[in-house]
C-alpha cells in the first residue's frame, strides 16, 4: 500500500457508484412520492443497517455496534493506536423523509473507503464510518440521541427509557431487530459529515460547498392544554373551554416570537394531537410540540422567557390547564478551527465554490464535536427543501461533497503523521 497523499484533485471518488449506492438504498422503506420512510430501529432501518454492514464488510472493513445500536465500520490504519478518523451520519428518516437527508453521509463515507481499498492507500490512522441511530428524533425524542448518549450529554438508561408514541421503549426496539452490540464510547481523533444544506443558500449563491463553522442553539418542548370536552350543538361560545382554540393562538404566539427575532429565529410546532377529535365535541385536551432555534444561546433563552410568558397569558385567557415542559436543549456549537480549514482546503483544491454557513439544523456532529475535533461539509438540495419527500441533490453535488470529505480526511490523516 501507499502513503496517504496530500490532497490532490487526481484522488477523486467514484461518483456512479456513489449514486448507485444512494439510488439502491433508496428502496428500503422507498414511499410512493418518491421519499423515504425509515424510522429509527424500524424493519426498514434493520434492512438498510444489514445492507451497510455487508458493503463495508467487502469493503474491507471490520465493523462494530455498540449497546445503542450505533454502528462503527473502520479500515485499519497503520498505526493502530491512534484513534480513528471517523466520517459519521445516519440512515434513519423522518416519517416522510428524503433520500439524502443524513443518507449521503454515511453512504458518501462508504464510498471513501472503497476509494481507499481500492487504490491501496494505507492511512497512518483508521478511518471509520458511523451510522448513529436515531439521529432525527422522529420515533424516539430526543433528536440526535445515541450520538449524544456516545458523547456522554445523555445516560444509557435515559436513552433506554425513551418511548415512541406507541409506548415501545427504545431498547425494547433495539432488541426486536438485534440491534444492541455492547459497550460506549471510544476515543476519535476527529469527526467529519457530509449532508445537505437543509436550506437555500448555497443554491441561491450558486456554491457547491459550505463549509459549517458550527450548529445554532436548539429547544424543544411538549405542552399540553387541558379544558373541557363539551357538546358543539348545546354549549354555548361564552362558556367554552375549548383547548384547541388555546392551540391555535399558542401557535400563532410561536411564529410572532420568532419573527420578533428575525432574520435568524424560527419557531415550530410541528405535532399535534387533538382530543376527543371528533368533529361534534368541543376539544378539551390538546398535545403539541414547539420547537424554537436561534445561533446566540442568550436570544434562545430570551424567546424561552417570552414563550413561557406568552403561553401563561392564553391560558390563563382561555380557561384553560397548562402543563409545559422542555425536552431537550442543545446549546450553539461552534466546530473546529482546524477541521474547518481542511474543509476549505479541500474545496479550493478542486476549484468547487464555497462559503461558511452555520448549520440551521442539528445534527449528530453536534455532540461529538464535544469529545473530538470536528466540523461537517454543506451541499446544496434543490429549493431548500428537506424532511420532505420532494428533497433532491445533483449527483455532482454529492459527488463534490464526498471529494471534499474525502481530503478533508486525508490532510487531518497527515497532520496525525506530523
Amino acid at each position: 500500500m501507499t502513503a496517504s497523499p496530500k490532497p490532490a484533485t487526481n484522488l477523486a471518488v467514484n461518483a456512479d457508484r456513489l449514486w448507485a449506492s444512494i439510488e439502491e438504498t433508496a428502496r428500503i422503506g422507498a414511499t410512493a412520492k418518491g421519499g423515504l420512510r425509515r424510522l429509527a430501529l424500524s424493519a426498514e432501518d434493520a434492512e438498510v443497517r444489514a445492507w451497510f454492514k455487508t458493503a463495508c464488510e467487502a469493503a474491507g472493513c471490520t465493523v462494530a455496534i455498540d449497546s445503542l445500536g450505533n454502528m462503527f465500520a473502520r479500515r485499519p490504519g497503520r498505526n493502530a493506536a491512534l484513534p480513528p478518523i471517523a466520517i459519521g451520519s445516519h440512515l434513519d428518516t423522518q416519517p416522510t423523509g428524503g433520500r439524502f437527508d443524513g443518507v449521503i453521509g454515511v453512504l458518501a463515507g462508504l464510498e471513501v473507503l472503497r476509494l481507499l481499498q481500492e487504490a491501496g492507500i494505507e492511512t497512518e490512522a483508521p478511518i471509520e464510518v458511523i451510522n448513529w441511530t436515531n439521529e432525527e428524533g422522529a420515533r424516539f425524542a430526543p433528536a440526535m440521541l445515541a450520538s449524544g448518549t456516545f458523547a456522554g450529554v445523555f445516560s444509557a438508561e435515559y436513552a433506554y427509557s425513551r418511548t415512541d408514541r406507541d409506548g415501545v421503549r427504545f431498547d425494547t426496539a433495539l432488541d426486536s431487530i438485534g440491534a444492541r452490540g455492547e459497550g460506549l464510547g471510544h476515543a476519535l481523533s476527529a469527526h467529519f459529515e457530509l449532508h445537505i444544506e437543509q436550506g437555500p443558500i448555497l443554491e441561491a449563491e450558486a456554491r457547491t460547498i459550505g463549509v459549517v463553522t458550527g450548529v445554532q442553539s436548539i429547544r424543544w418542548y411538549e405542552a399540553t392544554l387541558i379544558g373541557s370536552d363539551g357538546h358543539a350543538g348545546a354549549t354555548p361560545m361564552r362558556l367554552r373551554r375549548d383547548a384547541l382554540l388555546g392551540t391555535a393562538r399558542v401557535i400563532e404566539a410561536v411564529h410572532r416570537l420568532a419573527r420578533a427575532h428575525a432574520p435568524d429565529a424560527v419557531g415550530t410546532v410541528g405535532l399535534l394531537e387533538n382530543r376527543p377529535n371528533s368533529r361534534n365535541v368541543v376539544p378539551g385536551e390538546v398535545f403539541f410540540t414547539i420547537d424554537l432555534r436561534h445561533p446566540d444561546d442568550a436570544v434562545l433563552a430570551e424567546m424561552d422567557a417570552s414563550l413561557r410568558d406568552a403561553l401563561a397569558e392564553i391560558a390563563t385567557a382561555d380557561g384553560l390547564e397548562l402543563s409545559l415542559e422542555q425536552t431537550w436543549e442543545s446549546p450553539a456549537v461552534h466546530f473546529d478551527a482546524a477541521c474547518i480549514a481542511r474543509v476549505r482546503q479541500a474545496a479550493a483544491a478542486f476549484g468547487y465554490p464555497s462559503r461558511d454557513l452555520v448549520s440551521g439544523a442539528g445534527h449528530d456532529s453536534a455532540y461529538i464535536a464535544r469529545v473530538a475535533p470536528t466540523t461537517m461539509v454543506f451541499v446544496p438540495c434543490a429549493g431548500g427543501l428537506s424532511h420532505n419527500e420532494a428533497e433532491s441533490a445533483t449527483r455532482e453535488d454529492v459527488a463534490a461533497g464526498a471529494n471534499v470529505l474525502l481530503h478533508a480526511v486525508l490532510a487531518t490523516d497527515a497532520a496525525l503523521t506530523g
